[in-house]
């Protein structure tokens, strides 16, 4: 049985989901996928499920009722790798920003030591394509942000495109991840920091979608930004074992 596995939530991806499958399953690792759809109007989960008989036993789906937030859509996705046995468990999106060929690198690092490894975008300058300044500058300067409030040496504390060990997620309790946008990266990573777990960036070059619509919200960065203060307040009463 292959020993790592994807996990790619989407919502709304008809235009992206085939192709990112079918890249990952062209790679010459054999990584298993589970695509997390949250009841996609658009036919997502179908255009899935007709993939399934091509990739039997590689590709699967679990699919929720409406829009649960992004952070419980990959909590979803870790208990069932866990319950699946998978070593390596992957965070990926849909739409092309992560480029696929980096699963090989994120998985050497961790291969190499690393119990979590990430897809950073700040770690050598600042590796990102299409997106606008005011963006960009944004993104950069949450990172720094994060890093001021909780310590973490983090470049890319918000990066969503993450390898980790099994260990990792085996001890992190799901039920106290209190978040679910955009400051569910953040808390993952602080909360894997903290257990004493070696987080290691590997540099990629980050590329904004070309097909599909952003979930990008200002409320998102307003639970992030708020959230971050209220992860470290937190950490101050909780026993890391």
């Amino acid at each position: 049985m292959p020993d790592s596995l994807v996990i790619i939530p989407t919502y709304n991806e008809k235009e992206n989901i085939e192709k990112i499958i079918r890249k990952v399953f062209s790679l010459p690792h054999l990584f298993h996928i589970l695509i997390i759809d949250d009841g996609s109007p658009d036919g997502t989960a179908q255009i899935v499920k007709q993939l399934q008989g091509e990739y039997n036993g590689h590709l699967f789906i679990e699919e929720r009722k409406g829009k649960l937030g992004l952070g419980t859509a990959y909590i979803h996705g870790f208990k069932w790798a866990l319950a699946h046995d998978y070593d390596y468990i992957f965070e990926m999106d849909a739409d092309f920003s992560h480029n696929p060929e980096d699963l090989i690198r994120l998985r050497s690092a961790c291969v190499e030591g690393a119990d979590v490894s990430i897809g950073s975008r700040y770690i050598k300058g600042v590796n990102v394509v299409n997106w606008p300044m005011g963006r960009v500058l944004m993104s950069y300067f949450a990172s720094v942000y994060v890093r001021f409030i909780t310590g973490i040496d983090i470049q890319d504390a918000t990066a969503g495109f993450k390898c980790y060990k099994k260990r990792v997620l085996e001890t992190i309790n799901f039920d106290k991840v209190k978040f679910v946008g955009y400051a569910f990266q953040i808390e993952m990573k602080f909360t894997a920091i903290k257990h004493g777990f070696k987080v290691v960036e590997v540099p990629i070059i980050f590329t904004d979608r070309t097909e599909g619509t952003s979930k990008m919200s200002s409320g998102i960065f307003k639970e992030a930004f708020l959230g971050v203060i209220q992860l470290k307040i937190n950490s101050w009463f909780r026993n890391y074992k």
